[in-house]
């Protein structure tokens, strides 16, 4: 199982849909506060579907409490400030994948913490700044789930 944390979300449909990525790639998503929105929000809802009832959702107040949490896993932060390409890394089972908020990406200091072999990106043509959040979730995401041979998944 992979961590997917999300650091400070602000619009409601994206940590909907991630959410709903979540339970379909059997992975944890964790929130970092402030959130941009109440988990009540009906934009999350409606983004999220049903799937809110079967998603591991945790809350934390901190980045450094979610960490905690986890008993301090390798940790890969997803910022266009990335240094490797999301599919250089051999990702394994129980990584953290971060992902800062929509509007201004991760803040320099939580980059900095990372190790410089942990800062990844995804690959666009030039001039353009971001892909959309859960978009940018769903790549790292499948392509962590990918290296584990999609461990779990349903064959059909």
């Amino acid at each position: 199982m992979f961590e997917v944390i999300l650091y400070e979300p602000e619009i409601p449909p994206n940590t909907g849909n991630v959410m709903r990525l979540s339970v379909n790639a059997g992975a944890r998503l964790h929130l970092i506060q402030p959130l941009g929105f109440s988990l009540d929000d009906r934009l999350l809802r409606r983004a999220g579907l049903d799937y809110r009832e079967w998603a591991d959702v945790r809350l934390h107040d901190s980045l450094d409490d979610c960490l905690a949490s986890l008993a301090s896993p390798r940790l890969y932060a997803a910022s266009t400030r990335g240094g490797r390409a999301y599919t250089e890394p051999c990702y394994q089972a129980g990584d953290a994948l971060l992902f800062g908020p929509e509007t201004r990406g991760l803040p320099g200091a939580v980059i900095d913490a990372v190790p410089d072999g942990q800062r990844i990106h995804i690959p666009m043509f030039p001039g353009n700044r971001s892909l959309n959040l859960s978009n940018a979730v769903a790549v790292v995401l499948f392509e962590a789930w990918r290296q584990q041979g999609f461990a779990g998944a349903a064959r059909r």
